[in-house]
């Protein structure tokens, strides 16, 4: 994943600390749940059957990298965190690299993937700026991220049933406040963007959005969308 903040003032990948507690917990725990988000029904929908290689942007672990491949594309990962890649390199190969400094040409992809990562990078507007550079004309990103709506530190979701939605939401901001100890934003921070701000940052980049999904039940936790790069 991304350097957040917590982790640039420690001068280091804040996942490298928790890479081991995240593959075999956190998604030990994640793949018995099934997909319960939509996360991989939205990232299939929306990226659809390809060939060549597809970038997966804050890659961690490489968990998506099979059904990249069973889409028919060829995955290849970037990431800061040098403990998640230790795991990811059996899935795909993959990069050390900040996300806002892509290594890959100008214009050299199909296709590009952010899947479930976008908190973890306080400069996702250049990150989105960098996705716009290295997309082939008529290339694709998939956005797939925890829903700005109802998720992040205003967001309490301890009775899914009934989501409270604090102040906070409008200011966007860096936060370690969770509403559970189950899962990263108390280990790792996360950022948050209001929805309109994210969408300007597809915009402002020059990609063009053209389809969205939204997961989970009965509040939606995940948004994800689609864009891609005139041709």
């Amino acid at each position: 994943m991304e350097q957040t903040r917590a982790g640039a003032a420690a001068g280091r990948a804040a996942y490298d600390g928790i890479a081991d507690w995240y593959e075999h917990e956190f998604l030990t725990a994640q793949r018995a749940a099934g997909d319960p988000l939509g996360i991989r029904t939205a990232l299939a929908g929306l990226l659809g059957p390809g060939r060549g290689p597809c970038l997966e942007v804050g890659c961690g672990t490489g968990e998506y990298a099979a059904q990249l491949r069973g889409l028919g594309w060829t995955p290849v990962g970037a990431d800061l965190s040098a403990g998640m890649l230790q795991h990811a390199r059996d899935r795909l190969p993959a990069v050390r690299a900040d996300a806002a400094r892509l290594p890959f040409r100008d214009g050299s992809l199909p296709a590009v993937t952010a899947v479930m990562a976008h908190t973890d990078m306080p400069r996702y507007p250049d990150v989105l700026r960098e996705v716009a550079r290295v997309l082939a004309p008529g290339g694709v990103f998939v956005h797939v991220g925890v829903h700005p709506c109802f998720c992040g530190g205003f967001a309490d979701r301890t009775d899914p049933a009934a989501v409270v939605i604090r102040p906070g939401y409008l200011d966007g901001h860096w936060t370690m406040e969770s509403w559970s100890s189950q899962g990263l934003r108390d280990k790792v921070g996360a950022s948050h963007w209001p929805l309109p701000e994210l969408l300007h940052g597809v915009l402002a980049a020059g990609l063009t959005l053209d389809r969205f999904a939204e997961g989970g039940s009965p509040v939606p936790t995940m948004l994800a969308f689609r864009a891609r790069r005139p041709a």
